[in-house]
């Protein structure tokens, strides 16, 4: 047996997928890797290696009715075939994860089977949210599954007796940012109405010493006084902010000085922030002020083609020569959503890969209202198209700060050092039907 068959025997076993922490240390002792060299490749401590390991080797032990260790590990599992059982255990389950297909919408449910993990970032981020102080950075242009990785740090955070709040800037009022003071009386009062608090806000708020004093002492003297566990806020879509320069000049040094003021103050040490924004910020900060240069950074990669073939074998689709995985990168990359969303026509059997890739580029195909968003994110802003239009006629280009924010946060370039190019095929193609000039 290979060592995929051996991570479906042991997903099937424990009837949950195996955490990206103990996928990884399967593979590197199916590889031959020492702890100490796994734990340098993920940043994690050789003795919490040490211990997963050593779960994993006992259900082993027990689902093969043999002592299974590290040292004999491949040697011992390789030259065994799959039992009748235990194929037929694989077929079951592998049918039944097909019965129910979800149509890829928002964040992917911590429910769902169709989250594909990036290690090692899940376990970057559950070890550093136990950390005092913390800040973890998730960044990642649209629908790169922001919120899905949020949302499971979050449930850690649940798992190990935190509280919580989930907080969306894409839910304020254009009216909220007016100005510095109503923006944090809104910041406030939505994190009280979270926690099930009572607004106490006139009681802290002090036109004389300021709103952001103001905010810090409703945070200090109040918030994080009644919590009696490490509190995690976490901040969706922060670039919502970013569009208001008078606000992200005073509200982001906020943040950064709660966080060091964990270093002084013991009870703010129970604050832990969780950051999603889509691209860096493109105001003008000192380094000592912006939070964008602290903590743990978290970049959402593109999937491998490795991970489009688990997803594809997910929506029950036989992809393991890894053609047709190919085939699909080579016209959306390993964009998750487009990914996704590629994946669950096919697997309806109503279209073939071919004839999805034909049609993608085009207002028939089943991309179109994904691109229509793109085509009037451009539209609203003639800029924008403008420089899509140069992009179009090089390979890439170099482009304004500005316009190179916009269009990486919208998810339409890719930057490599300061040279930008299309995310992917299909943002190049259909931007070249597009007839943008008449955008200018």
């Amino acid at each position: 047996m290979n060592i995929e068959q051996v991570l479906q025997i042991l997903s099937v076993s424990q009837k949950k997928p195996l955490t990206p922490l103990q996928e990884l240390v399967l593979r590197s002792s199916w590889e031959g890797k020492t702890y100490n060299h796994m734990a340098g490749e993920v940043h994690y401590g050789a003795q919490s290696i040490r211990e997963v390991a050593s779960q994993l080797w006992h259900v082993l032990s027990k689902i093969f009715g043999e002592r299974i260790s590290k040292a004999n590990f491949r040697h011992t599992l390789e030259v065994r075939l799959l039992t009748k059982a235990q194929q037929q255990q694989i077929e079951k389950h592998a049918s039944s994860t097909v019965t129910t297909l979800e149509f890829p919408s928002g964040p992917v449910m911590l429910s769902s089977r169709f989250y594909i993990p990036r290690p090692p970032i899940e376990e970057f981020a559950y070890k550093e949210i136990t950390e005092p102080g913390c800040v973890i950075r998730i960044k990642g242009s649209s629908q790169m599954g922001k919120s899905s990785l949020m949302i499971r740090i979050i449930d850690y955070a649940a798992s190990v007796g935190y509280r919580s709040v989930n907080l969306d800037f894409q839910q304020a009022d254009s009216t909220v940012f007016c100005n510095l003071d109503k923006f944090l009386r809104w910041f406030c009062a939505n994190i009280s109405s979270k926690l099930e608090l009572e607004s106490k806000l006139d009681e802290y708020w002090d036109e004389d010493i300021g709103s952001k004093v103001s905010c810090t002492n409703y945070f200090q003297r109040y918030l994080l006084e009644y919590l009696t566990c490490p509190f995690v806020l976490a901040l969706n879509e922060v670039n919502r902010v970013f569009e208001y320069p008078a606000i992200a000049q005073e509200f982001l040094p906020l943040l950064r000085s709660w966080h060091e003021q964990a270093k002084q103050i013991e009870i703010w040490e129970k604050l832990r922030l969780l950051v999603a924004y889509s691209t860096e910020i493109y105001i003008p900060l000192k380094l000592n002020q912006s939070p964008f240069n602290i903590g743990l950074p978290l970049k959402l990669p593109s999937f491998t083609i490795k991970q489009v073939q688990d997803l594809a074998q997910r929506h029950g689709l036989d992809w393991r020569d890894g053609k047709q995985a190919k085939q699909l990168m080579s016209m959306v990359g390993g964009h998750p959503y487009l990914v996704r969303l590629a994946l669950y026509h096919v697997s309806q059997g109503k279209v073939t890969l071919k004839q999805l890739l034909q049609q993608a580029p085009t207002e028939s195909g089943i991309y179109n209202d994904h691109l229509r968003r793109l085509l009037t994110a451009l539209q609203e802003e003639p800029e924008l198209s403008a420089a899509i239009k140069k992009l179009i006629a090089a390979q890439d280009i170099k482009l304004e700060s500005m316009l190179a924010y916009k269009l990486e946060s919208i998810g339409l370039i890719k930057l490599e050092c300061d040279r930008a190019k299309f995310s992917c095929e299909l943002y190049r193609l259909y931007c070249e039907s597009a007839n943008l000039g008449s955008f200018e």
